[in-house]
C-alpha cells in the first residue's frame, strides 16, 4: 500500500483485466504490444508508489471472478477495467458496473474500432465514466490519473 496526500488512507482502485490478457506479450503484438501483463501491473505499481491509493491489480479468464471483482469495490473505490473479449459480450460486467456506485474506466490497449467489426461494440462503454481505448499500456496510467481525479471530486 502507497500513500498520497490528496487520497483518504483507504483508498483503492481495482485494475481488472479480462480473458487471455495473461498472454498479453506473446499474444498478437502488433495489436497488444511487447509487454507482459506483470510488466503493465509493475508500471502502474511504481506510478502509483507516492499516492494515497492501494492498487489491487488483478487478472481472470473467468466472468464470474471478474463481476465479483466489481461487486468487492466500495463507492469510494476506483475501478480500471479491461475487460477483454468481454467487452463484446458480457452483459453480467455491464449490469455489475451499471450496480456499481464506483468510478469507472474503460481501457484497451488497442484501438478496437481499428479491429474486426465484432470488436466496435462495448457493452462496458455506456455504463463507465470514461474510456481510454489505442494508447498501448500508457491507458493504464491515463486511467489511474482519470478515476483518481473522479474519486478526489467525489470526496470535495
Amino acid at each position: 500500500m502507497v500513500f498520497n496526500d490528496l487520497m483518504s488512507y483507504n483508498s483503492k482502485i481495482f485494475i481488472i483485466n479480462g480473458p487471455n490478457l495473461n498472454l498479453l506479450g506473446k499474444r498478437e503484438p502488433e495489436h497488444y504490444g511487447n509487454k507482459t501483463l506483470n510488466d503493465i501491473k509493475e508500471n502502474c505499481i511504481k506510478y502509483v508508489a507516492k499516492k494515497n491509493i492501494e492498487l489491487i491489480f488483478e487478472q481472470s479468464n473467468d466472468e464470474s471472478v471478474i463481476i465479483e471483482m466489481i461487486q468487492t469495490a466500495s463507492d469510494s473505490d476506483g475501478i480500471i477495467i479491461n475487460a477483454g473479449a468481454y467487452t463484446h459480450t458480457s452483459i453480467a460486467i455491464h449490469d455489475a458496473l451499471k450496480s456499481s456506485n464506483s468510478p469507472a474506466i474503460e481501457v484497451h490497449l488497442s484501438n478496437i474500432h481499428k479491429r474486426e467489426e465484432f470488436r466496435h461494440k462495448s457493452y462496458i462503454s455506456g455504463v463507465v465514466d470514461g474510456i481510454i481505448i489505442g494508447l498501448g499500456d500508457q491507458g493504464y496510467i491515463l486511467a489511474i490519473d482519470a478515476v483518481t481525479k473522479i474519486m478526489n471530486e467525489r470526496v470535495s
